[in-house]
């Protein structure tokens, strides 16, 4: 019966700290060699800048995040939404990697169910079911970076989506699942 019991509780130990591991997401395991993450973005559509420490010491931090999401706001609509927070860590990491400490420029945030239609209408080119209107998607480019480069690095990273636009001079980074175009 003891060894039964003691078998039972390293199961249910093991089960456990394996579930505990799976709740950190991929940049967490990179947090350890910063104590805050930062992130710079020119939002090319409004003329608009933010410069925000969105995480420190181990936590997010909601005026941060804050500023972080009225930026990548749905400017048509003047709709705020609470964007994926893996999306600004996959940021940050893509930047590290990079070594870019600039601004990020960004040509698409988030985009409102009715902005998303509209676009999709005018293009095919826009998903009917996009990212953007989860708040896990941006459209961006870094001042400085060719967009080759910044989209190997984002392929490197293999978390989430990356879509290479070269034509239109941005790439695509999403938090869905790990996939390219």
């Amino acid at each position: 019966m003891l060894d039964t019991e003691i078998s039972r509780r390293r199961l249910l130990l093991g089960a456990g700290c394996a579930m505990g591991a799976s709740l950190f997401s991929f940049p967490a395991l990179a947090s350890r060699s910063t104590h805050s993450r930062e992130l710079s973005f020119f939002n090319l559509n409004t003329g608009e800048r933010v410069k925000a420490s969105y995480w420190e010491q181990g936590r997010y931090l909601p005026d941060g995040l804050a500023e972080l999401n009225h930026l990548l706001r749905d400017y048509r609509r003047d709709e705020v939404f609470n964007m994926d927070r893996k999306l600004f860590d996959q940021l940050f990491l893509l930047q590290q990697r990079l070594g870019h400490r600039g601004e990020i420029q960004l040509i698409s945030g988030y985009r409102s169910p009715a902005t998303n239609a509209a676009k999709h209408r005018r293009s095919k080119g826009v998903a009917k079911r996009s990212y953007h209107t989860l708040g896990q998607a941006v459209d961006v480019r870094l001042q400085g970076v060719q967009l080759a480069h910044l989209h190997k690095a984002a392929l490197q990273l293999k978390v989430g989506g990356v879509g290479y636009y070269p034509s239109d001079n941005f790439v695509h980074l999403d938090t869905g699942p790990a996939r390219s175009w």
